[in-house]
């Protein structure tokens, strides 16, 4: 029986998405059409560095956050 990965998802900032066979960072955001310049990601608490976001493989049901960095005065 072959392995199926629909049904599988990922959290990413309480919202619930599909799981892709080696999604990326980067996918993540473009799935969640994040487009903000500056962003911190933690993957399972793990904060990615962002030369990582095209390489860094997210694990099948991972939490994923995305914090928007925002500068005042």
């Amino acid at each position: 029986m072959a392995s199926s990965t629909k049904n599988i998802t990922i959290s990413v900032n309480g919202h619930t998405i599909a799981w892709e066979e080696g999604m990326t960072v980067r996918r993540v955001l473009e799935v969640m059409n994040y487009t903000f310049r500056m962003l911190v990601v933690k993957v399972e608490d793990r904060v990615i560095k962002k030369d990582e976001y095209d390489s860094y493989s997210i694990p099948a049901g991972a939490d994923v956050k995305v914090i928007h960095m925002v500068a005042g005065g």
